[in-house]
């Protein structure tokens, strides 16, 4: 069944504040493999220009991913999640993550397709630190699978 298209442009109150934390920043490094040194020196970080560490890019996905969740469990919108791939992500920063930040996110259903069966939902995460400051946002496409058609039992003594 497709999804409703009266949820596109629908907002989800923002999710409860994340708290980076350098030892977060550093294991989610070393996780992806990435040994910049901005992500768990704070030396070398000051030297860039920066605060304190910094997060990679994609950091920001599991916070966002989280507050996606008020959208995904949103029972009137009706989302198998069973049967959801992800199908994309794309994050456009204003500036990057840094450790101390405490962050929020806001969700809204941006777009809703229906493609060869497949319901494709766009969300896309407004993320603020404390101050309400714009630091990224986020968009994240799922994908529905079509339901398997049901199958009919093989008829007898054929």
């Amino acid at each position: 069944m497709a999804l409703d298209q009266s949820f596109v442009g629908r907002n989800y109150p923002p999710a409860r504040s994340y708290e980076v934390g350098r030892e977060k920043i550093r294991e989610f490094a070393e996780a992806i493999g990435d040994a910049n040194p901005a992500y768990t020196d704070p030396d070398a970080a000051r030297a860039l220009g920066h605060d304190d560490v910094i997060a990679p890019p994609t950091f920001v996905f599991a916070i966002t991913y989280t507050a996606a969740g008020q959208v995904i469990e949103d029972p009137q919108l009706g989302l198998d999640y069973t049967r959801v791939v992800h199908g994309d992500q794309k994050f456009a920063y204003t500036r990057p993550v840094r450790a101390g930040d405490r962050l929020t996110v806001e969700s809204t259903i941006e777009s809703i397709k229906s493609l060869a069966g497949n319901d494709v939902l766009d969300i896309r995460g407004e993320v603020h630190d404390a101050e309400g400051e714009h630091v990224v946002t986020a968009w994240t496409k799922l994908v529905a699978r079509a339901a398997e058609p049901a199958t009919q039992p093989a008829a007898e003594g054929a």
